[in-house]
Protein backbone atom coordinates (compact mmCIF):
# COMPACT_ATOMS: atom_id res chain seq x y z
CA UNK A 1 0.00 0.00 0.00
CA UNK A 2 1.09 3.17 -0.90
CA UNK A 3 1.41 6.05 1.64
CA UNK A 4 -1.13 9.01 0.30
CA UNK A 5 0.90 12.39 -1.04
CA UNK A 6 -1.91 14.58 -0.65
CA UNK A 7 -3.54 15.18 2.81
CA UNK A 8 -6.68 17.09 4.13
CA UNK A 9 -5.93 17.76 8.22
CA UNK A 10 -9.06 18.86 10.32
CA UNK A 11 -8.22 21.05 13.52
CA UNK A 12 -10.54 22.89 15.49
CA UNK A 13 -9.34 26.52 16.92
CA UNK A 14 -11.15 27.86 20.09
CA UNK A 15 -11.39 31.11 18.12
CA UNK A 16 -11.11 33.11 15.29
CA UNK A 17 -8.32 34.95 16.33
CA UNK A 18 -6.04 32.02 16.84
CA UNK A 19 -7.57 30.38 13.64
CA UNK A 20 -6.25 33.18 11.54
CA UNK A 21 -3.12 32.99 13.32
CA UNK A 22 -2.71 29.19 12.40
CA UNK A 23 -4.43 29.68 8.64
CA UNK A 24 -2.17 32.48 8.11
CA UNK A 25 1.24 30.97 9.59
CA UNK A 26 0.76 27.24 8.26
CA UNK A 27 0.29 29.06 4.53
CA UNK A 28 2.94 31.36 5.11
CA UNK A 29 5.58 28.92 5.77
CA UNK A 30 4.37 26.78 2.69
CA UNK A 31 3.66 24.22 5.09
CA UNK A 32 0.01 23.99 3.67
CA UNK A 33 -1.40 25.47 0.59
CA UNK A 34 -4.89 26.65 1.92
CA UNK A 35 -6.45 26.71 4.98
CA UNK A 36 -10.44 27.38 4.77
CA UNK A 37 -11.88 28.27 8.11
CA UNK A 38 -15.38 27.33 8.89
CA UNK A 39 -16.88 29.10 12.16
CA UNK A 40 -19.47 28.00 14.23
CA UNK A 41 -18.68 24.57 14.91
CA UNK A 42 -19.99 22.83 17.86
CA UNK A 43 -18.10 20.56 19.60
CA UNK A 44 -18.79 18.20 22.51
CA UNK A 45 -16.07 16.09 24.01
CA UNK A 46 -14.81 14.48 26.98
CA UNK A 47 -11.75 16.37 28.74
CA UNK A 48 -10.46 16.25 32.27
CA UNK A 49 -13.67 13.37 33.24
CA UNK A 50 -16.03 15.96 32.25
CA UNK A 51 -18.51 16.43 28.98
CA UNK A 52 -18.08 19.84 27.57
CA UNK A 53 -19.63 21.66 24.73
CA UNK A 54 -18.06 24.26 23.44
CA UNK A 55 -17.87 26.76 19.79
CA UNK A 56 -14.80 26.63 17.75
CA UNK A 57 -13.49 26.91 14.04
CA UNK A 58 -12.90 24.35 12.30
CA UNK A 59 -9.87 24.55 9.89
CA UNK A 60 -9.19 22.65 6.56
CA UNK A 61 -6.08 22.25 6.11
CA UNK A 62 -4.78 20.95 2.36
CA UNK A 63 -1.13 19.78 2.51
CA UNK A 64 1.36 17.11 1.17
CA UNK A 65 2.51 13.86 3.35
CA UNK A 66 6.09 15.13 2.95
CA UNK A 67 5.41 18.74 4.81
CA UNK A 68 2.77 17.10 7.06
CA UNK A 69 5.45 16.38 10.22
CA UNK A 70 6.82 20.35 9.87
CA UNK A 71 3.35 21.05 9.71
CA UNK A 72 2.33 18.90 12.99
CA UNK A 73 5.20 20.65 14.56
CA UNK A 74 4.42 24.34 13.81
CA UNK A 75 0.89 23.66 14.49
CA UNK A 76 1.84 22.28 18.49
CA UNK A 77 3.49 24.96 18.89
CA UNK A 78 0.70 27.96 17.70
CA UNK A 79 -1.76 26.23 19.17
CA UNK A 80 -3.49 27.43 22.30
CA UNK A 81 -5.12 24.14 23.20
CA UNK A 82 -3.09 22.04 25.45
CA UNK A 83 -3.84 19.20 23.24
CA UNK A 84 -4.97 19.56 19.97
CA UNK A 85 -7.39 18.25 17.36
CA UNK A 86 -4.90 16.65 14.11
CA UNK A 87 -6.22 14.52 11.95
CA UNK A 88 -5.04 13.60 8.46
CA UNK A 89 -7.11 11.87 6.02
CA UNK A 90 -5.61 10.85 2.65
CA UNK A 91 -6.85 12.67 -0.48
CA UNK A 92 -6.66 9.55 -3.21
CA UNK A 93 -8.22 11.76 -5.97
CA UNK A 94 -8.96 15.04 -7.31
CA UNK A 95 -8.87 17.79 -9.91
CA UNK A 96 -5.18 17.35 -11.45
CA UNK A 97 -4.64 20.98 -11.52
CA UNK A 98 -5.33 21.51 -8.11
CA UNK A 99 -3.22 18.96 -6.86
CA UNK A 100 -0.39 19.92 -9.25
CA UNK A 101 -0.46 23.79 -7.25
CA UNK A 102 -1.04 22.40 -3.63
CA UNK A 103 1.98 19.96 -4.38
CA UNK A 104 3.62 23.83 -5.60
CA UNK A 105 2.30 26.17 -3.18
CA UNK A 106 3.87 23.40 -0.01
CA UNK A 107 7.42 23.03 -1.96
CA UNK A 108 10.36 24.57 -0.07
CA UNK A 109 11.79 27.75 -2.01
Amino acid sequence: MTVPEILLCLCTCPDTDSAQKLAEALVGERLAACVNRLPGVLSTYRWQGQVNTDGEELLLIKTTAARFEALKARLLELHPYELPELIALPIERGHAAYLDWLRSATQDC
